[in-house]
């Protein structure tokens, strides 16, 4: 029998959630409306905003914990938003289990990513703008997470897209940040229709948009109704995290700052799609179809991101394509329903610890270099950047999974939940996640190597690397202490799974092998990974790209994806757009054109019979006057019959 979905109404300090979106929306707009008046201070206004946003939510978060498990939500109705026919929409608000969580990890790393910003961009002559962004993007993104139906998370949905592309974009003077702002900008629209046409079908099959309504109706729908709008909904997930076939853009999001990297890759943006499939769990756990199509969009995309990182050599792009790929064991918890919804959120939080530990310490690595990327140009850092490597130690070991570090536990629970999905998948996609832990070790040891041991392979202007400022090396230590703790504490032997059993539901399987002999299996392909790389490398690399194999080659172009996007999309459109606007020019334009020329050329030689001579006129008229006669003359004598 399906559970009733209801929540409480919000009451006492939990009637305040509304601050958590206001105090960085308004910091925003005090930013960026105040102009060059705010350059002196904006910095810290911005950094203390998300603060208070953190202290906020974690008071939110406490009061929530003294609930019972089943009033265990707090639901804000502030107005209403939208009221035509019978579309009614409340701006409304939800604080319960999942969203809490989600809030925490949003304003809790986000205030280290801003922190570190103020060193980071501190000789940027546009950091108050740069700061304004940052709020605006933070208040979206908790909009998105906190919304109380579809339809406000569509509204934070979009205001995490526009803030990306202002952030990505933000040296718009360089050609390559202008590309990717608007390649991210497109391409999460492809997503963002798949996600409003869901909310279309919502309305029109449920009547109602409010999380509850939607929830508790879908058993009424048929079986293609629902795997039509989860995959619609999935198309939107996809997009904002990047996941095949919509992970092109992600990549090259890079181009941003290195806080922008962070932020959008480590915590927030690239999570959302993770979030709107584990609140719609429901929809999602109602068809065993739609959840196999995204165990195999997670799968898939984990592998793709594995092997396209192996090959890469920008320090940044290896970050970003491991963002991908762990999304992508993010989407595999989450496809496979049941307890691996809170599996798949519990690796989240540990990821946004040690992936923002890695992006931060990216950019220390680039600032020390004169903002050089190139790994190849590294090599023997751990010398000068103690507190850096160090970091980004725990970090590298955190993603590869070593015990007692976060990843550890936090992924590998999610290959022993895909060896357990209980049919013949389980070995196809646990197979597919023990390959991808093996390919993440590799590849994450490749960059950790090259960046910071064997010889040093400076180029002339960056012989004097150097440790970053302490207002940066701070939060390196905390998001490091994270990426040590995060997992263990947030592991499924702790009281998360519990606390999000509310939202997320419940449910087993017993694993094809024991769990102890999954674990095992896992840690040995990490460590043959890692030892690989460490063999491969550890005396450095080639400072110049070498004719590779077809599997490096096709890994070095990522897998030909983007080649097969210009080829079926890009070019098409292209010759379609020229197609159009030559119809549009010679035929449309043409015909009134046209019809306007002709009528012009007419008057004109009408109007030449106009001279203003009365002995013209009289001419006319008696020429005029024969002719009516004649023909009268004709008629008469039949030769006009």
């Amino acid at each position: 029998m399906e559970q009733t979905v209801e929540y409480a109404h919000a009451t006492g300090a939990l009637s305040g959630i509304w601050l958590l979106v206001a105090i960085p929306l308004a910091s925003a707009a005090v930013l960026l409306l105040l102009g060059k008046r705010a350059d002196k201070w904006g910095h810290w206004l911005g950094v203390l905003a998300v603060a208070a946003s953190f202290v906020l939510g974690l008071v939110f978060f406490i009061q929530l914990g003294g609930l019972d498990a089943e009033h265990r939500s707090a639901e804000l109705s502030m107005w209403d938003f939208i009221t035509v026919g019978n579309l009614h929409v409340d701006f409304g608000l939800l604080f319960d289990p999942l969203s809490g969580v989600f809030v925490l990890l949003i304003t809790g790393v986000g205030s280290l990513i801003h922190l570190y910003a103020v060193g980071y961009m501190e000789h940027d002559p546009g950091r108050r703008r740069f700061f304004g962004y940052f709020n605006l993007f933070v208040a979206a993104m908790l909009l998105l997470v906190l919304g109380n139906n579809y339809v406000m998370l569509y509204f934070g949905w979009e205001g995490v897209g526009l803030a990306s592309y202002l952030l990505i974009s933000f040296w718009y003077g360089r050609p390559a940040a202008a590309t990717a702002g608007k390649k991210a900008f497109l391409m999460n629209r492809v997503g963002d229709t798949g996600l409003a046409i869901g909310i279309f079908i919502m309305f029109a099959t449920l009547g109602s948009t409010q999380y509850s309504d939607v929830f508790n109706g879908v058993t009424a729908l048929s079986g293609t109704t629902v795997l039509v709008l989860g995959l619609l909904l999935l198309l939107g997930a996809a997009g904002k995290s990047g996941q095949f076939p919509l992970q092109a853009w992600l990549p090259d999001a890079m181009e941003g700052p290195t806080p922008v990297s962070a932020l959008i890759h480590a915590a927030t943006m690239v999570t959302a799609g993770v979030y709107l499939i584990a609140r719609s769990n429901h929809i999602f756990s109602a068809n065993h179809t739609l959840q196999t199509v995204v165990v195999s969009v997670g799968a898939f995309t984990l592998l793709m991101g594995c092997i396209i990182g192996s090959a890469k050599d920008g320090i940044k792009r290896v970050l970003a394509w491991s963002t991908v790929s762990q999304i992508g064991y993010m989407f595999l918890g989450v496809g496979l329903g049941g307890g691996a919804y809170a599996l798949a959120i519990i690796h989240l939080v540990a990821h946004g610890f040690f992936k923002a530990n890695m992006f931060l310490g990216a950019g220390s690595v680039m600032h020390g270099m004169h903002d050089e990327e190139d790994i190849r140009r590294f090599g023997g850092l751990s010398k000068h950047m103690r507190w850096t490597w160090l970091t980004f130690m725990m970090g590298w070991l955190a993603i590869i999974g070593i015990p007692p570090l976060s990843g550890f536990f936090s992924k590998d629970p999610i290959i022993e939940a895909a060896y357990a999905r209980g049919d013949w998948t389980s070995w196809l996609f646990g197979t597919a996640a023990l390959l991808g832990a093996g390919l993440t070790a590799f590849y994450m040891t490749r960059l950790f190597v090259l960046t910071f041991h064997g010889p040093e392979r400076y180029t002339e202007q960056n012989k004097h690397p150097h440790e970053s400022p302490f207002i940066m090396t701070v939060p390196l230590m905390l998001l490091a202490l994270g990426s040590i703790v995060a997992g263990f504490l947030l592991s499924r032997h702790s009281a998360i799974p519990q606390w999000l059993e509310p939202v997320t539901g419940e449910g087993e399987h017993d694993p094809v092998m024991p769990p102890a002999v999954i674990s095992i299996l896992v840690l040995v392909v990490s460590v043959a990974g890692a030892g690989l790389a460490w063999a491969l490398f550890r005396k450095g690399t080639a400072l110049q790209e070498q004719p590779a194999g077809a599997v490096v080659t096709a890994a070095r172009r990522n897998l030909y994806t983007d080649a097969f996007n210009e080829a079926v999309f890009e070019r098409p459109g292209i010759y379609l757009t020229r197609a159009l606007v030559y119809l549009d020019n010679r035929g449309i334009d043409g015909i009134v054109n046209g019809i306007a020329a002709g009528v012009g050329g007419s008057s004109g030689r009408i109007r030449r019979l106009q001279t203003g001579f009365v002995r013209s006129y009289a001419l006319s008229m008696l020429t005029g006057a024969v002719l009516v006669v004649g023909a009268f003359l004709a008629i008469q004598l039949g030769w006009l019959a």
